[in-house]
C-alpha cells in the first residue's frame, strides 16, 4: 500500500490505536521519496491520554490523526526532510531540534514554525 511506511508506525504509543488519516501517509511517501533519507515516525496517532503525558497541546493534530513527527538526527537530515515535506505539498510544518512536526489539518492555517 506505501513504499516507505507500514501504518502500525503511526499508532498511538501507549494504547496502540490507530486513527492515522490515509491521506498523510499517502503524502508523507511521496515526500519520502522526494527527500532520498529514510523517515523515523516518532509520534503519529495519539489518544486524548497519550497526548497529556507528552504534553501536546488540547488542539492537537495528532489526536485527530492528521499529525506525524519525524525524527532528525542532524541538520543534513534535517534540510532534505522539509525539502520533501515542502516539495510534497505540506503547508504546515514545525522544527524542532530532534524532529519535523507535520500535519495536514485544514482547520489550522499554513505556516512553518520552530519549537
Amino acid at each position: 500500500m506505501y513504499n516507505y511506511f507500514k501504518i502500525e508506525e503511526f499508532s498511538c504509543g501507549c494504547c496502540g490505536e490507530n486513527l492515522i488519516v490515509e491521506e498523510l501517509v499517502k503524502k508523507l511517501d511521496i515526500a519520502r521519496e522526494i527527500s532520498g533519507v529514510p523517515y523515523k515516525i516518532i509520534s503519529g496517532y495519539r489518544c486524548e491520554k497519550h497526548n497529556k503525558i507528552v504534553g501536546g497541546s488540547e488542539n492537537s493534530s495528532h489526536k485527530k490523526g492528521l499529525a506525524a513527527d519525524i525524527y532528525t538526527k542532524n541538520h543534513k537530515m534535517r534540510l532534505k526532510i522539509i525539502g520533501g515535506l515542502i516539495k510534497a505539498g505540506f503547508k504546515r510544518i514545525g522544527i524542532a531540534k530532534s524532529f519535523i512536526h507535520v500535519d495536514i489539518d485544514r482547520k489550522k492555517s499554513n505556516c512553518l514554525w520552530l519549537y
